[in-house]
């Protein structure tokens, strides 16, 4: 579905992804992890257009490198930004219908309706803001808010960031309900065992160049893998 080829991004004389190529097949899961710094976000941000960026980022054997993102979003390639970016004085309400602001009227109206019904909460909490919610409540609703944009490959960028443990396995059962519903999903992550846990693929990124890539278990086997990223 994904093919990313030579990636690069820079801000100014600092490059802060070097040629990254990696793919996400149709239907799995990948992750990036790495360090703070490696460049996983500004992996993230280059796919969707949000930063500069050089190399080819082939989405269905299209070049969707050179546009801006709100074509890269009716592509269906849909991000949640790290630290959820909601509107803390809007309603959960509101800021779900900002997903869905490519859509026609009807459109947001059926995916709000379908999410409403599968997430009960939304519906007894849909006046309330977004700013009175706890760090879990805000990353489930960011992540809602993507679906609104009925995404093909959802970017789930840092999901665990600051969040408790249990949370953190509530957002991972979330995650792998969406993926056995066929959504294809790129997860940037630092928790490298949260990542383990639900990718097909890991992709490493090391000072912003792919230093390794496998599966979990190809990678959990390597002694390096699990002193720098496992802590094993």
């Amino acid at each position: 579905m994904l093919k990313v080829e030579s990636l690069s991004v820079s801000y100014g004389h600092i490059r802060a992804v070097r040629e990254a190529s990696f793919e996400v097949p149709d239907g799995r899961i990948v992750a990036l992890i790495g360090a703070n710094g490696a460049g996983k976000s500004s992996t993230l941000n280059a796919l969707t257009g949000l930063v500069p960026r050089a190399g080819r980022v082939l989405f269905d054997g299209t070049d969707i490198a050179g546009l801006q993102t709100d074509a890269i979003v009716r592509h269906g390639v849909v991000q949640v930004a790290q630290g959820r970016q909601l509107f803390p004085e809007m309603s959960i309400r509101e800021n779900l219908e900002l997903g869905a602001f490519l859509r026609s009227p009807a459109q947001r109206r059926d995916s709000l309706a379908q999410l409403m019904q599968r997430f009960p909460f939304l519906k007894e909490r849909a006046e309330q803001h977004c700013g009175t919610l706890s760090g879990g409540e805000q990353q489930l609703v960011a992540i809602l808010r993507a679906l609104m944009g009925a995404p093909r490959l959802l970017l789930l960028d840092e999901p665990t960031l600051g969040l408790a443990p249990l949370v953190v396995k509530n957002i991972g059962t979330i995650i792998r309900e969406l993926h056995r519903e066929g959504l294809s999903i790129l997860i940037a992550e630092q928790n490298a065992a949260f990542a383990c846990s639900l990718a097909e693929q890991i992709v490493v990124l090391e000072n912003g160049h792919v230093a390794l890539a496998g599966t979990p278990v190809e990678l959990q086997a390597r002694d390096d893998m699990r002193r720098s990223y496992l802590g094993v």
